[in-house]
């Protein structure tokens, strides 16, 4: 059962069927049909025609764009509707989104599954080549110390570290940029009435929270400096 915010995005490969509307009708349809029951809410829809075989979608970018604005998921009528590309799949796990396929609902779950897996074996391999060199290690006499948090990362990545989190927040802005400059040309002339507006329009905050406050919104514009 649909819960929540949604995005769909319906894509058709020429412009005959992008002109008839039988392919985005057909789509819609399933679309429809895969939200229906639950309490959900359509918040856009995106359309775009283009091959399968090219990676380069606008209209996908902004429907990714439009799902981290508004937290919300990326619904599909057809997995082979994104791409038949496995790598181009893959790489939308970095957008940040969640996406469903309404003829396949479960295929996230499962990339999502066979993904951990690997890295599953992966952290049972590093862990299995740890113990191994603090054996190796104890066994030539080296004193063991006991684990503090942070020790042994060297200033590299903790560097890398602090640059993640605000590339994180630096793209959290960019996505809600648009929204505020929008918000502030309509009449919102303080950060009191762009917050308001922000929250009325159904937009979480940086950290997920409902209501926003002058404050957030103070310090998403710093950030756009």
């Amino acid at each position: 059962m649909a819960e929540g915010k949604w995005i769909s995005y319906l894509r058709v490969s020429t412009d005959r069927q992008g002109a008839s509307g039988l392919g985005v009708e057909a789509q819609r349809y399933s679309v429809a049909d895969y939200l229906n029951g639950g309490r959900w809410k359509l918040i856009k829809e995106f359309v775009e025609v283009e091959s399968g075989k090219k990676t380069d979608r606008p209209q996908l970018e902004a429907a990714l764009a439009a799902c981290r604005l508004h937290g919300a998921k990326l619904v599909i009528a057809r997995l082979d509707r994104l791409s038949r590309d496995a790598h181009f799949l893959l790489g939308l796990d970095k957008a940040g989104v969640d996406f469903v396929a309404a003829d396949m609902p479960n295929a996230n779950r499962l990339t999502v599954g066979v993904m951990a897996l690997v890295a599953e074996d992966v952290r049972k391999q590093i862990s299995s080549t740890t113990k191994a060199a603090l054996a190796a290690a104890k066994a030539r006499g080296v004193k063991l110390g006991g684990f503090r948090a942070g020790a042994g990362l060297s200033a590299e990545a903790h560097a890398r570290s602090r640059e993640a989190i605000q590339a994180r927040a630096n793209g959290r802005a960019a996505d809600i940029a648009s929204t505020i400059h929008k918000l502030q040309a309509d009449g919102a002339d303080s950060l009191r009435k762009v917050a308001a507006g922000l929250t009325a329009q159904g937009i979480p905050t940086p950290r997920g929270a409902s209501e926003w406050s002058a404050v957030q919104v103070q310090r998403v514009l710093d950030r756009l400096k």
